[in-house]
This record gives structure tokens, C-alpha cells and sequence, in this order.
């Protein structure tokens, strides 16, 4: 009986890839995103279609990485086959997207075999390919081969490998294809685009920002499940271990897909891409906020209703961060980055949370500041302050928290009325009509935006974002 092996390929220098001479428009930064989500996808299938061998065979693709079981005597073709393939990647890719795998046998326990794939994927980092240096002297500032990937990947119903473009994804004359939408054997990935007015081409980023209600604006949303590697780790056997894989990265791509599809959605919001654990979406400021709620809410129930059995809280959370565009046009990629940093920031301070015009929040204190916006939208839209009004409430969280001293603040918040006062001022009523229900509004929204506390001011996390997102949401 012949021996199993493992191969497993990573895809190294994603980050250097997407911000590469050639991605400076939106539309290539977005073609490079889907172009490394789906060569994770197609190349292991590939593999296994030119070996001669059954798709079964895939243990789990995508997110940069694919994990294959091969029989020991394919192992010389398969090495052959990814040699090729990592050349010619690291060439379309300008020289910053690399290649690299690892095999061992099946023996032993899985945590065994998971040990010595991942201690021969860190030695194959040191590894260099061969490529002409010629290569990169006449290619360095031209765009790849891959930045058109994203205008011909919106009209097709597949995507492929052929022989005369190894290292790409083709969506037409392919050797070897798969669907991408309408079978169960169609690639697990989500391509929502947003369209224009005119259905004949992808909305930009300005565009789907000029469609958010409030303030012109548009950013990116950025997701990752908390101490995802550690549930991966902590799988028993091979079999739990895909199982694993199969399952966050088929809720990404369906839920992002779907939920992307809706009506409240689909014209202002697009996948940029959605991975093993993680995603990115760009579009209208004020639609991302609420595809942030609907998608934590969708994963508390798919954790609750797959993971039950699972031990220990990792792999279960989600943390997101939003970064928003400091204009129209600003670069897709710029504030990609921008999200990534707000992300790690989150992660690094809590679990379970979301990055948000400024604060890091649970999300029982996101409930608490969307509740507070809408408190703070009708002081405008219902009892007559001025749009201007939100702006000086922002201005008085600044001056608490940034330009104070400690003796200041804490002489403050020892004198809590001073705040309301200032905050009275603020809000006073541009009617004069129903001045007892105003009155009554007008103190409710002050006890929760610097808490209940009579003895103690407070500035609370989430007036700070209820302010900012009450802000945008009535400011033209």
C-alpha cells in the first residue's frame, strides 16, 4: 500500500504584493486582492487535476494557503509542478509574491505531522527561486499581468489554470476551470461588486461613499477571528482539522456573499475579499457600521451552532476595525492599511470587539452608542439644534481627554455639572414648543453620554462614537 503524503503551500509577501509599482489605482489594488484569492483556490486543484488525481484529495484551500494529500510517487511531479508555478509567480509578481512548501509523511499522531510541516514551510522561507534580474529592471514599475484580474473576473462564470499562463488565473480557454458561482463545486469565494447608476461597470470608492446617508464618505472593514491558529493547533487529527478550515472559510464567503446581496447593501458596499478567518469590504462609511452588526451577530450564531464541542473561547470572537477614506479620493490601498493597523490595535487590546471612529469597543457598548446615535440623529432632525451642535459636543470629548491636565480633569469630573451645563448650551432647542419633552429628551441623552453617576464624571466610550457616527450621519 502506498505511503500518504502531506503538502502544504503558503503564499509569502501577500502585503508587498497588493502595494507593489502597478497597484496604484483602486482597480488593480482590488483586481491583486481577488487574483490571491483565488490562486490559492485554483492552483491545489490544478495540481491534483494534472497528477491525474481525485479532487477529493483537497484538504483545504484558500486564504493564501492549501493543504493536499498526495500518494508518495506523485511527490517528485507535484515538487516539478510548484517549481514551475513559484517561478512564474514570483515574475508576474514583480518579485514579491513567493511560493513556498513543505511535505512529510502521514506518520504519527496529527500534531506530529502539523509540527514538522510547519517547522519545513519556516525552513522554505529562506529559499530563493531563480529569476533573471533583467526581469525586474524592465518590469519593476509596470503593471502586473494580474491587475487586470478584477475587470474580467466581474463577467466570468469561471476561473482556471492553462498551460500557456501558469502562475495566473484565466477565465477563458482554461485547461482545467471551475465555476464560481451556481454549483456546489463552485469555488468558495464572495466577488460582491457594487455597481454604478448604470449597471455598466463597477462603482469606485468616491461613488459608493457619494451614496452613504450623512456625510459623503467611504471606508474599509476589516475582520479576523480571535486566535484562529490556536484553534487550528489544538485540532486532534487531520480530519478536524479541514473540518475546521472548511467551515470559517465557507461562512465568510457565503455570508459575505449573501449578506452583500441585500438591498440595504448591495449598492454601496464591496468584497474586496474574504479569507480563511479573515475579510475586507470597502464601501459607504454608514453601510459598512451596519454590516459590521449583522456579521458579528451571523458569527455569534455559527460559532454557537458548530463549535459547541470545541473547548475554550479561541477561534469563537471576532474583531473588526473600520478606517474611513480622509477624502473622496484617497487610495483603496491606503486606507486598507489603515483598517489593518486599526485592527491590530483592537485585537491586541481586547477580543470580541470593533475598532470605531476612534474607539475600541465591545460589542455591548456598540449596542449602547447605536442607541445613542439615534438619540443624538433627533436632537436634529426632530427638536430643531443644528448640525453644528454634534461637532461642539465632539469638541468637548476632545478638550476632556486630549487637552486637559489630570488636575483639570479630575476637578472636573468632581463638578459633573459643569459638563451638563455645557452640554445644555449646546442642545438648547431651536423650538420652543413641547419644551417639557425636550427637557426630558435633552437630560436622558446628557446621563448617557458622560454616564449616570451623580458624584463622578465619565466620559464614556461610546458617547464618543455615537457622537462621531451622529456627526457623519448629519453633516452634508
Amino acid at each position: 500500500m502506498s505511503i500518504q503524503i502531506f503538502l502544504q503551500g503558503k503564499l509569502l509577501g501577500v502585503a508587498d504584493f497588493l502595494r507593489a509599482p502597478g497597484a496604484d489605482s483602486d482597480a488593480a489594488f482590488l483586481g491583486r486582492a481577488q487574483y490571491l484569492s483565488l490562486l490559492s483556490e485554483t492552483l491545489p486543484r490544478t495540481l491534483l487535476a494534472e497528477l491525474g488525481l481525485a479532487q477529493i484529495l483537497l484538504g483545504s484551500s484558500g486564504g493564501g494557503q492549501f493543504l493536499v494529500v498526495l500518494p508518495q510517487e506523485f511527490r517528485g511531479q507535484a515538487e516539478a509542478f510548484l517549481t514551475n508555478e513559484a517561478a512564474e509567480i514570483l515574475k508576474i509578481s514583480g518579485g514579491t509574491l513567493r511560493l513556498v512548501w513543505a511535505v512529510t509523511e502521514n506518520l504519527g499522531d496529527w500534531s506530529d505531522v502539523r509540527k514538522r510541516l510547519g517547522e519545513s514551510v519556516q525552513r522554505s522561507r529562506s529559499i530563493e527561486h531563480g529569476v533573471d534580474a533583467a526581469f525586474f529592471t524592465t518590469a519593476a514599475d509596470a503593471e502586473t499581468p494580474v491587475d487586470e484580474a478584477f475587470k474580467d473576473l466581474q463577467q466570468a462564470n469561471s476561473a482556471g489554470w492553462s498551460p500557456e499562463a501558469p502562475g495566473r488565473v484565466v477565465t477563458e480557454s482554461a485547461k482545467h476551470s471551475w465555476a464560481l458561482s451556481g454549483s456546489v463545486d463552485a469555488l468558495p469565494m464572495a466577488r460582491h461588486t457594487a455597481p454604478t447608476d448604470d449597471v455598466l461597470r463597477a462603482a469606485t470608492p468616491a461613488e459608493l461613499g457619494s451614496r452613504a446617508v450623512g456625510q459623503a464618505t467611504w471606508g474599509v472593514l476589516r475582520g479576523d477571528v480571535d486566535n484562529f491558529g490556536i484553534r487550528l493547533r489544538r485540532a486532534q487529527s487531520i480530519e478536524e482539522h479541514i473540518r475546521l478550515s472548511v467551515m470559517y472559510k465557507q461562512f465568510f464567503a457565503g455570508e459575505l456573499e449573501v449578506q452583500c446581496s441585500q438591498p440595504e447593501f448591495w449598492r454601496k458596499v464591496t468584497v474586496l475579499y474574504s479569507g480563511g478567518d479573515d475579510f475586507a469590504v470597502f464601501g459607504a462609511w454608514d453601510s459598512l457600521i451596519l454590516l459590521a452588526a449583522e456579521l458579528r451577530r451571523l458569527f455569534v450564531r455559527f460559532a454557537e451552532g458548530n463549535l459547541v464541542e470545541f473547548p475554550g473561547a479561541e477561534g469563537k470572537t471576532l474583531t473588526m476595525a473600520l478606517a474611513l477614506a480622509d477624502s473622496p479620493e484617497a487610495h483603496l490601498g491606503d486606507v486598507y492599511e489603515e483598517a489593518g493597523r486599526r485592527l491590530e490595535i483592537a485585537k491586541s487590546s481586547d477580543k470580541d470587539c470593533i475598532w470605531l471612529l476612534g474607539r475600541t469597543l465591545e460589542w455591548k457598548q456598540f449596542g449602547d452608542a447605536a442607541s445613542l446615535k439615534d438619540s443624538l440623529t433627533k436632537m436634529v432632525t426632530e427638536w430643531g439644534c443644528p448640525p453644528s451642535s454634534l461637532k461642539d459636543l465632539c469638541a468637548i470629548y476632545r478638550e476632556s481627554q486630549q487637552r486637559m491636565s489630570r488636575r483639570q480633569a479630575r476637578r472636573v469630573g468632581e463638578r459633573p455639572w459643569r459638563y451638563h451645563r455645557r452640554i445644555q448650551r449646546v442642545l438648547a432647542p431651536a423650538l420652543e414648543t413641547r419644551e417639557r419633552e425636550f427637557q426630558k429628551a435633552r437630560a436622558t441623552l446628557i446621563a448617557d453620554l458622560i454616564g449616570r453617576s451623580g458624584g463622578y464624571l465619565k466620559l464614556r466610550p461610546s458617547g464618543r462614537v455615537a457622537l462621531e457616527w451622529a456627526r457623519l450621519s448629519t453633516e452634508v
